[in-house]
């Protein structure tokens, strides 16, 4: 068996602001084969692509309830009389369309029927309503659908849009041209798809149309449709009309092009224009029709949680995350394949996550707790971590840090690594130390214009301030280099991402994966330890509200009986 093995300097020399340096930072051990096994069951044909609310979300639970429990942790979830479960039990609105939806445009006076994948990706709708019926529904142009009073942005500039369609270009106002209100070339969460559907409910839109083009984006249109056009699900919500629109959904840029035609300007003048702060929305020479009833239900889903509670301090966590689901089964590939794996996106994070839980099992009991948090519905809005943000197992405010992991590497060891988007805060910090001490280097987020900070689970926790980051492999691999690097990932976005082909491959290389494994440990370990709270810098939109909780953090822990740490693995007895 191949492990990653690597001795540590037992003081730290330098600790940024905020944290205290560790005096003794442990070797951790990660195996390759244990990696590579995980990978090879998660994202196997037998786990059904884990699409929550199917026979293969039964399977990946009961999978990581059986390692989480081999690694030697103890159930962190639910109370049920009076003990932890395995699980925390997810509410969520399941929403499908019974069959393809008709869906049609009259545009300049001409009828466009539209084919359901092709020209326009529907989603089923997440208001709890059984039927989507929209008949000759006017459709508007709305720039990019923000409506921002901190930076002086208005798009509806007070128009009344109630009952229509609009229709609105992807990402925010500055990615095109590189600076402007929105912070220049790092998407905003303005830029973001979710934000516009809540922006049109909050307008009383009947509906919101994203315009999809590659480069704003960050994926191409079979991405838009793999995600789009099956089952969609939601957190139970008092009110889904205050966060969705009845139709929510993404049109090809060629009949938005078509509909600008139409209505005697073009897609070009069209995207200048909403570039403008003057920029007022503009009625399209155009209508929508569509028909289709849904199958809605509220089903229970599972965040899968395992906890070795600190020594001294249980009452503090540090939390490691990532998402268990993907997409399922869905519309078949040019191949023919309908089983959507998901072996990296996120078969990978969830390998590591179940490693790291090994790892900590095996060694000294930290002083504060380390909860293992495998969160449900990801691919459907964030929704499993967004339900754990709004009804926390362990307090938010006594939560030390978030790391997740979403996407690991499988091309061997990197000389690099970036985090999702370019925050600053005091984990950050601690985690570019450490690297630093293993000849490793941090590159910002090389994509940070396509929203990546807004796109995987540890956003939901940073929204209610806890210190949260969601790590990146590097590009600047050792066998290859950058080069070898940017092509692997081009490469996965376009033919892999949310695809078919995202399936296990015998040839990859786990070695990286295991030495970030190790760094993140050393982060985990040392931040586990600590007494230090990290925050977000002083300008982050997070650090007043995780201010606001600093009074439980003042208070002083009780003092806890130490706890024995788990026995090391013997053979045949931890899997």
């Amino acid at each position: 068996m191949r492990r990653i093995h690597l001795a540590l300097p037992l003081l730290l020399a330098l600790s940024p602001p905020g944290i205290a340096a560790a005096q003794v930072t442990p070797t951790a051990e990660f195996s390759t084969e244990r990696l590579a096994q995980h990978v090879r069951t998660l994202g196997s044909d037998a786990f059904e692509g884990r699409s929550p609310a199917t026979a293969g979300e039964t399977k990946t639970v009961a999978y990581l309830t059986e390692q989480f429990a081999k690694a030697g942790l103890q159930p962190g979830g639910d109370l049920k009389d009076g003990k932890r479960q395995w699980t925390q039990s997810v509410p969520l609105l399941r929403s499908e369309f019974a069959a393809a939806p008709h869906i049609a445009m009259t545009v300049g006076g001409r009828a466009v029927p539209l084919t359901q994948g092709n020209e326009i990706a529907a989603r089923a709708p997440l208001t709890g309503d059984k039927a989507l019926m929209l008949n000759k529904v006017p459709l508007v142009f709305a720039g990019y659908g923000v409506k921002a009073a901190e930076r002086g942005w208005d798009d509806f500039k007070g128009q009344d849009l109630k009952g229509k369609v609009l229709v609105v270009l992807v990402n925010d106002p500055d990615f095109e041209g590189g600076e402007g209100q929105f912070g220049g070339k790092a998407m905003t969460y303005y830029g973001r798809w979710t934000y516009k559907y809540e922006e049109g409910a909050r307008q009383g839109a009947a509906g919101v149309l994203v315009i999809h083009e590659t480069e704003p984006a960050s994926y191409g249109w079979a991405t838009v449709k793999n995600s789009n056009t099956n089952a969609m699900f939601d957190i139970v919500r008092q009110n889904p009309r205050g966060e969705h629109p009845p139709l929510e959904g993404w049109i090809q840029r060629d009949l938005a092009a078509q509909l600008f035609a139409a209505s005697r300007t073009s897609f070009e003048a069209m995207k200048a224009a909403a570039r403008r702060k003057d920029f007022k929305p503009v009625s399209l020479n155009a209508t929508l029709d569509l028909h289709g009833n849904a199958k809605t239900e509220v089903i229970t889903s599972s965040n899968v949680v395992g906890i070795l509670p600190g020594r001294t301090r249980p009452d503090e966590t540090v939390i490691y995350t990532g998402h268990w689901d993907h997409l399922g089964i869905g519309q078949p590939d040019a191949k023919g394949d309908r089983i959507y794996n998901g072996a990296i996106d996120n078969g990978t994070g969830i390998a590591h996550m179940i490693e790291q839980a090994r790892a900590f099992a095996r060694g000294p009991r930290p002083e504060r707790s380390v909860v293992f948090l495998a969160v449900t519905a990801e691919e459907k809005g964030l929704l499993g971590s967004e339900y754990y943000a709004s009804n926390p197992l362990y307090p938010l405010g006594k939560t030390a840090g978030v790391i997740n992991t979403d996407v690991m590497g499988v091309l061997g060891p990197a000389r690099d690594f970036s985090v999702r988007g370019n925050q600053k805060f005091g984990l950050l910090d601690l985690l570019v130390e450490e690297a630093a001490k293993r000849g490793r280097r941090y590159t910002p987020d090389p994509r940070a214009g396509a929203g990546s900070f807004y796109r995987s689970d540890h956003f939901t926790l940073a929204k209610v301030g806890v210190p949260a980051m969601s790590f990146a492999p590097g590009d600047d691999l050792v066998n290859g280099g950058t080069a070898r690097g940017l092509a692997w990932r081009k490469n996965y976005d376009a033919t892999m991402y949310h695809q078919p082909a995202d399936e296990f491959a015998p040839d990859w290389d786990y070695s990286g994966m295991a030495q970030d494994a190790e760094l993140l440990h050393a982060v985990g370990l040392r931040l586990a330890n600590s007494r230090d709270w990290p925050n977000w810098s002083s300008d982050s939109e997070f650090r007043a509200v995780r201010d606001r909780s600093a009074a439980e953090r003042e208070q002083s822990a009780p003092q806890a009986q130490p706890l024995p740490a788990a026995p090391a693995d013997k053979a045949g007895e931890r899997g």
